[in-house]
């Protein structure tokens, strides 16, 4: 069995040997690291951000969702749903269309997935090139516009002050395409 015992450098070369864990009565003794910044210049420059971008405050009580689903799924029939992370590589507005936006979406396979999805209301292209989103990949391809799209975007809808709000489902850019969602 290791020691719980640490040695400590002396000023004349030799060591001295120190317990591993401290006594109660030894804890005001030592200077313990912190996870605050002791710059005070840091704390001024999340100051400054956080008033260039503002955390966007919504009153949930004028938020109408639709109700739960009464019918109940069994888990065989919900676990045959593929839903991945999946990086968006290129998105565009599809010609002819107001609403439908084609995405090139890697899903962790050597071949790139195309997904359609009518959010344009809601999103401009270019903002969601480079984010990592859930798709189920198991959908059959279904032709909109005369291209295929290859599975479904996961989106949340609500009504927010009488209009219908859409937030694409985004996760964290640290999640490799192609995980699986459980």
């Amino acid at each position: 069995m290791e020691s719980n015992k640490l040695e400590k450098p002396r000023k004349n070369g030799t060591f001295s040997t120190l317990r591993g864990v401290m006594n109660p009565h030894e804890e005001d003794r030592g200077v313990f690291p912190t996870m605050k910044p002791l710059d005070s210049k840091k704390d001024e420059v999340k100051d400054e951000k956080a008033e260039e971008h503002p955390a966007e405050k919504i009153d949930f009580s004028q938020v109408k969702i639709e109700p739960l689903f009464e019918e109940m799924v069994d888990f065989d029939t919900f676990s045959k749903s593929d839903f991945r992370a999946v990086k968006v590589e290129a998105c565009e507005a599809v010609p002819k269309s107001k609403k439908l936006l084609k995405f090139t979406l890697n899903d962790g396979t050597d071949r790139k997935r195309t997904i359609l999805s009518g959010i344009h209301e809601y999103y401009e292209p270019e903002e969601l090139a480079g984010k990592t989103c859930i798709a189920i990949t198991n959908l059959p391809p279904r032709k909109m516009m005369g291209i295929d799209s290859e599975g479904m975007l996961i989106s949340a809808i609500h009504e927010y002050d009488g209009k219908e709000a859409l937030n694409l489902l985004m996760v964290d850019d640290k999640i490799p395409a192609g995980a699986k969602l459980y």
